[in-house]
């Protein structure tokens, strides 16, 4: 049942293409609405019945700490007896979300492949979902385990279009402009993220090494590693104006990865 599988959230590198808000919280803690984009990635795959999440932190972990510690007493009321040093009383959170949060501490400098073999001691041997906690997208979840089973692979990997960052130009003749295209979808197909794997591809993990250059490239050199095609929403936040279009997006009226 996918409802039984954990979602494996990396979350421990550091922001560097995000200038300042990148050097002072980890990515998944900029704030899309009033929410931080771990919380949106949440959010989407519990629509789909996951509600076990394992979240491998890394650089500035504890900001991530804090906030599911503190969790339920957010955007409530809440009395403390400073005093006594003893909490008071609140007004319940009224949050619908039934979740297990698993916080690994992986290490600041350990790369992806090393990340998730430490998140194993909570995936035991059981198929997982894995996710970057830097971006969004409104990828059925169903389709794409649905998708995995169907193969006698180890890995499943989302694959996507990707927008780009530039203007697209065709020039005719004497440089006369013919068509320009503002941030055009590519047609070629990158890594999207998303992925579903079995507890055996971690076997190809050979230290602390990147999960996408290493044990993907032993996965599929071995015929172990498939791609699933997403041709929906999908929007990575590296840089500060993809932040500030995600928070645009957010405040319309139908933000394309909100399936909740």
């Amino acid at each position: 049942m996918i409802s039984k599988m954990p979602l494996v959230i990396l979350a421990g590198g550091m922001g560097t293409r995000i200038a300042a808000e990148g050097e002072l919280r980890p990515k998944p803690m900029l704030d899309v609405g009033e929410r931080p984009i771990i919380w949106h990635i949440m959010k989407h795959y519990s629509t789909f019945g996951i509600s076990e999440f394992i979240v491998c932190l890394g650089f500035k972990g504890n900001i991530i700490r804090d906030y599911f510690l503190s969790y339920h007493s957010r955007d409530v009321s809440i009395s403390l007896d400073l005093a006594d040093g003893i909490p008071g009383k609140g007004v319940p959170s009224k949050g619908d979300e039934d979740w297990t949060v698993h916080l690994v501490e992986t290490g600041r400098t350990a790369l992806t492949g090393s990340r998730l073999v430490q998140a194993s001691q909570f995936i035991g041997d059981r198929t997982f979902l894995m996710t970057y906690g830097d971006g969004l997208s409104d990828v059925d979840v169903n389709e794409l385990v649905g998708f995995h089973r169907s193969h006698s692979g180890l890995a499943t990997l989302t694959t996507v279009h990707p927008r780009s960052r530039f203007g697209h130009l065709t020039l005719g003749p004497e440089g006369r402009i013919e068509d320009f295209s503002e941030k055009p979808i590519s047609r070629e197909w990158i890594n999207g993220g998303h992925f579903v794997l079995e507890p055996q591809a971690l076997d190809f993990v050979d230290g602390d090494e990147a999960w996408e250059t290493g044990p993907m490239k032993r996965l599929s050199l071995e015929g172990k590693a498939f791609a699933y095609e997403h041709e929906g929403f999908w929007m990575p936040i590296d840089t500060q104006r993809e932040l500030s279009e995600a928070n645009d997006l957010w405040l319309s009226s139908a933000p394309p990865w909100k399936t909740w």
